[in-house]
């Protein structure tokens, strides 16, 4: 983490970047992801964050409070977000000099009213082996996801779930893996080269599988940007061969009634989700 006393000021009317913090019994993932969430509506502001997870003693909880307090005796305080489940280490962490959001306590409890029973406090459950069959499902998705990456295998496609298809670079590989880390969904991706592209035909270990194919399309100037980070001043990063891959990519999107998405402004979770729901997984 960056030394509190050197603590970046750059950003809107050179205001301090504050720290935040995300606190966890476990990974931290879900801490980090609604966090974020909240930060997101504050576009003008810089932060310095930081992850703290497994966070599973009164020990560490008294050492990341120290670590806290120490921040903000050289700044503003920070924003701590936390998941942890335990009360007894959420109290310590509370007593932080931090401004202290609970993500799950105030809900836990609320629960625990509905359900009339008391929750388990145990850590680990959202991100961990909890759920053997959904964490294995998960681990199969992604083993299946590497196997099918950029079309290097065509083996039991019929197991697909779905196929992610466009011209290269327009976000196929990190799409298909979160779908498989995130939600288990066995998908394979696979690149329209140009003999497809100029013959607006589906690749033909495709062509029995066409209601699970989804494809990918972007803007020609992004596409070109990001091809040039590869493959700089060639013909592949060239803005008019982007600009006919990506026209005739959506030729035959429309033509084999594939539905698609331009991904050139979204993040790969909203390009998933957007599959998601229209493929209905």
């Amino acid at each position: 983490m960056t030394d509190p006393q050197q603590r970046n000021t750059a950003g809107i009317g050179q205001r301090p970047a504050p720290a935040v913090f995300f606190l966890s019994d476990s990974t931290g993932i879900t801490a980090e992801t609604l966090g974020n969430t909240l930060l997101t509506q504050f576009p003008g502001h810089r932060f310095e964050r930081r992850i703290i997870p497994f966070i599973t003693t009164e020990e560490e909880a008294e050492r990341v409070v120290r670590t806290i307090d120490a921040v903000a005796a050289v700044g503003a305080r920070p924003i701590v977000f936390s998941t942890v489940v335990n009360p007894d280490t959420r109290a310590i962490l509370s007593q932080g000099n931090g401004h202290f959001m609970d993500l799950l306590g105030a809900h836990i409890a609320e629960l625990e009213d509905v359900l009339q029973s008391r929750a388990s406090a145990e850590p680990g459950k959202a991100h961990g082996l909890g759920d053997a069959i959904r964490y294995q499902s998960r681990m199969t998705a992604v083993e299946y996801a590497i196997e099918h990456d950029d079309g290097q295998s065509i083996r039991a496609l019929e197991r697909a779930e779905l196929i992610l298809i466009a011209p290269s670079r327009c976000g196929k590989t990190p799409t298909t893996m979160y779908l498989a880390l995130q939600h288990g969904v066995l998908a394979a991706n696979f690149p329209l080269v140009e003999e497809d592209l100029t013959s607006r035909s589906l690749p033909e270990p495709l062509r029995p599988f066409v209601r699970k194919c989804f494809g990918l399309t972007s803007l020609p100037v992004r596409l070109s940007q990001i091809r040039q980070e590869r493959r700089p001043h060639s013909t592949y990063a060239s803005l008019s061969q982007c600009s006919w891959e990506l026209r005739n990519a959506e030729d035959m999107y429309v033509i084999n009634g594939i539905p698609y998405v331009n991904s050139a402004s979204m993040s790969v979770e909203e390009i998933s989700a957007t599959i998601v729901q229209r493929m209905k997984l």
